[in-house]
């Protein structure tokens, strides 16, 4: 990873722990050097994002260098947070990647207007979700220059 810290750390933001259990068994199987932190609603997330709460020490939430978000959350859903996310001048820099089972094409266009910086329909199989992992971790903290 050019010239950045050993470990990165995914953010995934959803509410459905057997997806939150895949991505972490595909990120370990992808043999990628991320740590990946959870939370289960867009409230969560913007309480891990503006250290809130539990989430006030910095060693318990570091900032993301990227964000997985589903859609459909309660309390507050991936749209309304990605909204906030991108609004802000000190959050809109870390790439969203949203991750959902929507396959709309109003979720799609909407999440791109909104400032996603991708859009990717969870994969059905675990050996395909291995290679979306591996994917991300390649793009994202290979080949892309991120803002640190």
């Amino acid at each position: 990873m050019k010239g950045r810290q050993t470990t990165v750390t995914i953010l995934m933001a959803d509410d459905d722990e057997d997806d939150c259990m895949l991505v972490r068994e595909a990120l370990a199987e992808s043999r990628l050097t991320i740590e990946l932190r959870m939370v289960r609603d867009g409230e969560e997330l913007m309480d891990y994002l503006y250290r809130h709460g539990r989430y006030a020490d910095p060693h318990i939430s570091p900032r993301p260098g990227l964000i997985l978000l589903d859609l459909n959350m309660p309390k507050k859903d991936g749209r309304e947070a990605l909204r906030e996310i991108k609004n802000d001048p000190e959050l809109r820099t870390i790439p969203v990647v949203v991750l959902t089972t929507s396959k709309a094409e109003e979720d799609i266009y909407r999440t791109y207007n909104l400032g996603a910086n991708s859009f990717i329909i969870k994969p059905v199989t675990f050996a395909a979700l291995v290679e979306v992992m591996k994917t991300i971790g390649k793009y994202w903290f290979e080949i892309v220059e991120l803002p640190l």
